[in-house]
């Protein structure tokens, strides 16, 4: 991969971190960043599959990489981050909060804990980390923020009513950061995908495609995402069939979407429940 030219403008030579780094959409955006001659501070659970990222974006792109195995449904986390890289005098220029997950079926059903950390990983740490890096951006004058949300994030969404929630928190917190930036020279920006390809459905126990949409490439998702947050863009959906479904559901009732979610999204044991 070459990296596109507005990318190595912005980023050849700087330093990012990428969050759930190890697969999906998070890998993607270290392949992308790495193409556009940026160094990476990779974290993410999963240690080996961070390590074996690493060494290739070393040997493909000429870059220098860090590893940083983390868990960030642990408060602790956020700081660890902080002091492995600014705290060694590694200045990171751009923070990418792409960690989170997912839970798919009824609420009631769901597992408490499962939910709670949910909101930890989803919200508390973005909310954490950014507040941690973003000061030092401020100082220089310099710097990318990107809070992966998703086109969840734009309505309530039956049988993933707390993953949408959080997901709506996260767009909210990137837009108003946006606004209260810009005018030190960094750059705020939710992406907002829709399905995409990834481990969020086996994760979160839910089909490949929840209500039955199209899924993207996670290298599409990445490169859009990015070329958005350069551009200056507060929040970006990588897919114009997921944009024009967004622009809709803002002009019709509330309500309406709602229900036609919560239809679409019904699983199969509701259904037969509702059968009987």
């Amino acid at each position: 991969m070459a990296g596109s030219a507005i990318l190595k403008k912005a980023f050849q030579g700087k330093w990012a971190l990428v969050t759930g780094a190890s697969a999906g959409i998070g890998e993607a955006l270290a392949v992308e960043l790495a193409a556009s001659g940026a160094n990476l501070v990779l974290t993410a659970r999963r240690a080996d599959r961070l390590e074996t990222l690493a060494q290739r974006l070393r040997s493909e792109h000429k870059i220098e990489t860090q590893v940083v195995a983390a868990d960030l449904g642990d408060r602790a986390s956020p700081q660890q981050l902080f002091e492995a890289t600014e705290g060694h005098g590694t200045a990171v220029d751009v923070l990418i909060n792409n960690a989170g997950f997912g839970y798919y079926g009824e609420f009631v059903a769901g597992d408490p804990n499962w939910q709670r950390t949910m909101v930890e990983v989803n919200c508390t740490a973005v909310v954490d980390l950014t507040r941690l890096f973003l000061p030092k951006m401020v100082e220089r004058r310099l710097g990318w923020v990107m809070i992966v949300a998703s086109t969840a994030a734009y309505q309530p969404v039956a049988y993933m009513a707390t993953y949408a929630a959080t997901k709506a928190f996260d767009r909210m917190l990137a837009e108003a950061l946006a606004e209260e930036t810009k005018r030190f020279g960094i750059k705020v920006s939710a992406l907002c995908p829709g399905p995409t390809e990834s481990e969020f459905g086996q994760v979160a126990g839910s089909p490949a495609s929840p209500g039955g949409r199209a899924v993207q490439a996670a290298e599409v998702v990445a490169r859009r995402g990015l070329e958005g947050l350069v551009q200056g863009k507060h929040w970006v959906i990588p897919s114009v069939t997921n944009g024009a479904t967004v622009f809709v559901q803002r002009i019709l009732p509330r309500g309406f979407i709602t229900g036609a979610v919560e239809r679409a999204f019904r699983p199969e044991s509701v259904k037969a429940a509702l059968r009987k």
